[in-house]
C-alpha cells in the first residue's frame, strides 16, 4: 500500500449514492478511512443521485446510515470532518446534458476523479457518455465497477465494451468484496509465507478441498433482480469462483496485480468444463421450499412475496470443480451456495491425505486426516485438525483429535476486523489493483459459468427442492458421496 503522504486529493465521486450499496457499505468504509486518517485531507465525496436533496438532506440521510451500519461508536471530532467532504450532485444518470452540472461541481483543481458506478449494470455506458460529454476523463481518473458485470459472457463482453471506450484497463477497477476480506486475504499469507502449507499444496498432500457459502436469508424483497440471476450468476461466477483461484494458483512473483491477477487467469481457464454430457455428476441446483428456521416458519422461494409461481430459478449450487493442471489433476474442489441454510456461514476446508501407514491401531484404528479451515464469516479465523498423545502413564499411548484454532477475535482482541469494503477503497484510492478482477478473468468465469447454466437450460430439468433450513437438496449429498467423501457441516 502507498503511504498516505504519497496519495492525492482525489474527488470519489458516488453514482447511486442513497442507494442500498452506498449507504450500508460505501459511505460507512469511507467514514472508517477517515477515522484511521487514511483520506487525503483535501479530499471529497460527492454523492450523486437523481432524487432532489440540499446538501443539509444529504449529511442527514449519511449520519442516519452512519449510526444504523457503523458498528463502534461515531466519534464527534472524525464525524465532523468526514461531513465536510460531502457534496451532493442531483443527476439524471441517463441524461448526457445534466452531467455538466457535476463539471461545475468538479471544476476545483486537479484532484484524481474516482467514479464509483453503484448503479444497475445497465446505466454504466450512460455515465461514460454523460462523462466524456462533460469532458470529465483524464488519464489519471479512476473507475469503479460493481457486480454483477453482465448475467452471460455475451452481456459482461457488452458492458466492458461500453467503459473500455472511455477508460483504459489500468483505470478500471471490478470489485468482489470478498477480496476484501482479511480470511480471504490470508489465503495468500497461509500458503506461500508458511512452508509447511507452500510445500504441501498439491495433489500429493491433499485430498480434496470444500467450499461453502452458506446463507440464511432469503431473497430480501430482491425477487425481480434475484430471479434473474439466481444463485449460479449472483454467488458461484464471482464470490466462489475468485476464493478458488487464490487457493489453486501458483505462486505470484510478486504481489504486483499484474503477477496475482495472471495466476488467478490461469486457474480459472484451467477449470473442467461442465456441460450436458456431465451435468448430472457434476453439479446440483435447487431451490428451497416452505420450511423453519431458527424455530419460526419461512416460505418457499415460490412463496415469496411477488414470486412467479412458475419459475425455475436455482437458489442452491453445488458443483464437482476440477482443475486440469498439473497442480490439482485429480483433487476435486466442492462448491456449495445456497439460500436458507441453517446459517450464515462461509468456510474453506482443505482435506490432506491420510498417512499411508498408521502404527497406533491399537489406540485410533483408523486415522483421520488432517483438516485445515479457513473461517471467512461469522467468525473469522484458521484452524488446523491434528492428532495429539493423550497425556498420561497409561502403557498403551492413546491419541486423540485436537485442534490449533486461530480465532481472529480472540488472538487480535485490540484489532477490529476491517470490512471488505474498507479495504478496497483504500486500494482505490492508493491506485492499486491487486484485489480487483480483470477482464480476462470475468470472461474467463463467464465462459465457465454460462456452460452450466445452458447445460440446466437444455436439461429441462427444474431444481431440486430442499426445505428452507436445511443444507440443500439431497441430490448435493449424492454429488459428494460418490466420491467416498461428505459435506463438513
Amino acid at each position: 500500500m502507498s503511504n498516505l503522504d504519497c496519495q492525492p486529493a482525489s474527488e470519489i465521486v458516488i453514482f447511486g449514492a442513497l442507494g442500498d450499496l452506498s449507504r450500508r457499505k460505501l459511505l460507512p468504509a469511507l467514514y472508517q478511512l477517515e477515522v484511521c486518517g487514511l483520506i487525503n485531507e483535501d479530499s471529497r465525496i460527492i454523492g450523486a443521485a437523481r432524487q432532489e436533496h440540499s446538501l443539509e438532506e444529504f449529511k442527514t440521510v449519511v449520519l442516519e446510515n452512519l449510526n444504523t451500519f457503523v458498528k463502534e461508536k461515531i466519534d464527534d471530532v472524525v464525524l465532523a470532518r468526514f461531513m465536510d467532504r460531502l457534496v451532493y450532485q442531483k443527476l439524471d444518470f441517463k441524461e448526457i446534458t445534466s452531467f455538466t452540472n457535476l463539471a461545475d461541481t468538479l471544476a476545483n483543481g486537479n484532484k484524481t476523479r474516482i467514479y464509483y458506478f453503484s448503479t444497475a449494470p445497465a446505466i454504466f455506458g450512460d455515465i461514460c457518455k454523460g462523462l466524456n460529454h462533460a469532458d470529465l476523463i483524464t488519464a489519471a481518473d479512476r473507475v469503479v465497477m460493481e457486480k454483477p458485470i453482465g448475467h452471460s459472457l455475451e452481456s459482461s463482453i457488452a458492458i466492458n465494451n461500453q467503459v473500455s471506450e472511455f477508460f483504459t484497463e489500468n483505470q478500471t477497477y471490478r470489485i468482489d468484496h470478498y477480496l476484501g476480506k482479511e480470511t480471504v486475504l490470508n489465503l495468500l499469507v497461509l500458503r506461500f509465507a508458511n512452508s509447511l502449507f507452500s510445500n504441501n499444496w498439491d495433489r500429493n498432500s491433499i485430498d480434496h478441498v470444500q467450499i461453502t457459502v452458506a446463507e440464511s436469508v432469503g431473497i430480501e424483497g430482491r425477487w425481480g433482480f434475484y430471479d434473474d440471476a439466481g444463485q449460479m450468476r449472483d454467488m458461484v461466477q464471482n464470490h466462489l469462483l475468485q476464493v478458488l483461484s487464490l487457493l489453486a494458483m501458483e505462486p505470484p512473483a510478486d504481489l504486483s496485480a499484474e503477477s496475482v491477477r495472471l495466476e488467478k487467469l490461469k486457474v480459472v481457464k484451467a477449470l473442467k468444463a461442465i456441460n450436458l454430457n456431465n451435468i448430472k455428476e457434476k453439479a446440483v441446483r435447487g431451490q428451497y421450499t416452505d420450511g423453519f428456521l431458527e424455530g419460526a416458519a419461512v416460505p418457499g422461494y415460490l412463496n415469496e412475496d411477488d414470486a412467479n409461481e412458475n419459475s425455475n430459478t436455482e437458489t442452491f449450487v453445488a458443483i464437482k470443480a476440477e482443475i486440469e493442471n498439473w497442480r490439482w489433476t485429480g483433487v476435486p474442489f466442492y462448491l456449495r451456495t445456497g439460500k436458507r441454510m441453517p446459517k450464515k456461514h462461509s468456510e474453506i476446508v482443505v482435506h490432506f491425505k491420510k498417512p499411508p501407514h498408521n502404527i497406533f491401531k491399537d489406540s485410533y484404528s483408523d486415522l483421520p486426516a488432517n483438516k485445515l479451515t479457513i473461517r471467512l464469516q461469522p467468525d473469522e479465523g484458521v484452524e488446523l485438525q491434528m492428532m495429539n498423545k493423550i497425556p498420561g502413564i497409561a502403557s498403551q499411548m492413546r491419541i486423540q483429535e485436537n485442534k490449533l484454532d486461530l480465532s481472529f477475535s480472540d488472538t487480535y482482541k485490540n484489532e477490529r476486523v476491517v470490512d471488505g469494503y474498507e479495504r478496497l477503497m483504500l486500494e482505490i484510492l492508493n491506485g492499486n489493483q491487486s484485489l480487483f478482477v480483470s477482464r480476462d478473468e470475468v470472461e474467463a468465469a463467464w465462459i465457465w459459468a454460462d456452460s452450466i447454466i445452458d447445460a440446466w437450460k437444455a436439461s429441462g430439468e427444474a431444481p431440486k427442492p430442499y426445505a428452507a433450513g436445511s443444507w440443500g437438496p439431497v441430490s448435493s449429498i449424492s454429488l459428494i458421496a460418490r466420491d467416498d467423501r461428505q459435506w463438513v457441516e
